[in-house]
């Protein structure tokens, strides 16, 4: 009877470790922001953001870093859905082995026709202040999300088109479910999805960092260049004098939020009115905003318009390129006006080798930042 009743026990258990087994098996994977398929609810682990060096950033408060907040923007970025014809996502201009931004002189959409300004970079944009794009047009990064969707050069879809798309598979209506506690697809939800993701994008372990923490030493070039960036220009002590770049890129994050003309045409030569178009006012001729120099031996070609290739030709622009507008940044006037900041080639190899210590190689091969829907 015991033998009988032990068969029988382990008879009934038995079904219930194949469910145990079975319902595990169709849990989401952690490690893995494109298995979305198990049908859970609303999560709200907190993501935490690796700062570095830098102060905690303003994170705004209605859309905190949450892991499967920041998990659905991942998968949003890099979900060629967004386009019109499938062919394009996010990612298709902002690519991470080039801190997410695009090697082309113009970005090329669906229709294979290009803009009119070079991609910008996407990391560290948790600490960007004074609005997004070249122009500062979108005042939030949400906002600046959704913008490429609509754009009939870049993935020409309505948003309409991209819900209705997204909350016909389980995969994303179980992840807006992680992520805000429901099912619905919105356009609301993904901009602030998408904001998270790219808000959770750091570049903060670059050689300079490195340097900074006492884990690595610059090099005689390196050292000398780091001496020329930080330095002011100063003619009338011509062994003292720098580049006098921190004015523009200060900060642990090399920008200062700012928008100016930075010389590179005349009035007259100026095809495109930069922060005017936003603005309407006049002062804004021809101003672009200030971006990070971290990771810039990355992101070739350079300015907005991407007119030069190399670093080494920027370096010229600064040294002996500037010309004359009438909205020219007052610090780059006193330069101009006194015969360029007179580098020796030997300054500019040196300063070129500094820029190359900010380049940050965790940032693109961060495992977290990949595209989720690749095996």
């Amino acid at each position: 009877m015991r033998s009988f009743s032990s068969r029988l026990r382990k008879f009934l258990f038995l079904p219930f470790v194949f469910i145990i087994v079975w319902s595990c098996s169709k849990d989401s994977d952690p490690e893995n922001p494109a298995d979305s398929s198990s049908p859970v609810g609303f999560v709200t682990t907190p993501y935490v953001l690796n700062t570095g060096r830098f102060a905690n950033p303003d994170i705004p408060a209605d859309n905190p870093l949450t892991v499967e907040g920041v998990r659905l923007g991942r998968m949003l970025f890099y979900e060629k859905k967004l386009s019109k014809d499938g062919s394009m996502s996010c990612a298709s201009c902002h690519r991470q082995e080039n801190a997410f931004t695009d090697t082309n002189r113009f970005s090329v959409g669906i229709h294979g026709l290009p803009g009119s300004r070079q991609s910008m970079a996407v990391f560290n944009m948790a600490w960007n202040r004074d609005g997004f794009f070249w122009d500062g047009r979108a005042q939030r990064l949400r906002d600046q999300s959704l913008m490429p969707i609509g754009d009939s050069l870049e993935l020409d879809e309505e948003l309409d088109s991209v819900v209705a798309k997204l909350q016909s598979e389980d995969i994303y209506r179980n992840q807006f479910m992680k992520a805000f506690g429901s099912t619905q697809v919105t356009s609301e939800r993904m901009a602030l999805a998408m904001e998270q993701f790219m808000n959770s994008i750091v570049s903060v372990n670059s050689k300079y960092d490195q340097y900074l923490n006492g884990t690595a030493t610059l090099d005689t070039n390196e050292e000398r260049g780091r001496v020329l960036f930080f330095a002011e220009f100063n003619p009338g002590f011509p062994s003292l004098s720098g580049a006098d770049c921190q004015h523009c890129h200060s900060g642990l994050n090399f920008e200062n939020g700012r928008y100016l003309n930075n010389g590179l045409d005349t009035d007259l030569q100026m095809q495109d009115e930069g922060r005017k178009k936003v603005t309407g006012q006049s002062r804004d001729l021809g101003l672009f905003k200030i971006t990070s120099l971290r990771n810039i031996e990355l992101t070739p070609p350079y300015m907005h318009d991407g007119r030069f290739t190399t670093l080494e030709q920027v370096v010229d622009h600064y040294n002996s390129g500037l010309k004359s507008s009438s909205t020219l940044d007052p610090t780059l006037v006193y330069p101009l006006n006194n015969g360029g900041l007179r580098l020796s080639d030997e300054d500019k190899r040196d300063l070129v080798a500094f820029l190359k210590t900010l380049t940050d190689q965790d940032l693109t091969t961060n495992p977290e930042y990949s595209d989720p829907f690749k095996p």
